[in-house]
């Protein structure tokens, strides 16, 4: 298997589409973020809610990322009034999955936010960035087949899911409800195909 470098940008990538502003983190995020982290509705997918100092060290990971990389997983904040609704960028997971090495596509909103096709409307500019500036090959997405709502997102992406890559994330216990995750991928011949149509 070849050597996966990951991509370092400088300087840091903002993003700005219709509706949003994808930025490097601030203090500012915070308070929001830990809010939205405490939602049972929003935390319905992951093992449990976090804590406030679990939300802190999340976002400082994130912001130290996007500091290093000059990409990450951006904070997300609306054009219209500048309110922080949450995250979405690409990350490169740390612990180990069946298809390493890889970049995801990762996101979490507000329960507010959601409904509105705001989560893809900042995927599509997340994937504009991976392939055309980061030259990223492959963009993966991943999570518990139950979690349907997020599966919609990624079939919005343009992402595929095959049954037989369905796997159980190392993270989770064995036996939890949320243990069996299934994969989307997406390459970048197909994304461009799908862009020129």
């Amino acid at each position: 298997m070849q050597e996966f470098i990951v991509p370092v940008i400088t300087p840091t990538i903002e993003i700005t589409t219709p509706r949003l502003i994808m930025r490097q983190w601030r203090e500012e995020d915070l308070e929001p973020f830990a809010e939205l982290n405490a939602d049972p509705r929003v935390m319905e997918f992951f093992p449990s809610v976090m804590t406030r100092e679990e939300s802190d060290n999340l976002a400082e990971r994130c912001s130290a990322l996007i500091t290093e990389r000059g990409w990450g997983i951006w904070a997300l904040e609306t054009r219209d009034e500048h309110r922080f609704i949450g995250f979405l960028g690409l990350h490169t997971p740390g612990y180990q999955l069946p298809f390493n090495p890889c970049v995801e596509a990762g996101w979490r909103l507000s329960a507010e936010s959601w409904g509105k096709g705001l989560a893809s409307e900042a995927a599509q500019a997340a994937l504009k960035v991976g392939f055309n500036q980061l030259d990223l090959h492959e963009i993966v997405a991943f999570t518990a087949l139950i979690n349907l709502r997020s599966q919609a997102v990624m079939k919005r992406m343009g992402m595929t899911c095959d049954p037989a890559e369905n796997f159980n994330h190392p993270v989770i216990a064995e036996g939890d409800r949320l243990q069996e995750h299934c994969l989307y991928r997406l390459r970048r011949g197909d994304w461009a195909a799908a862009q020129s149509r």
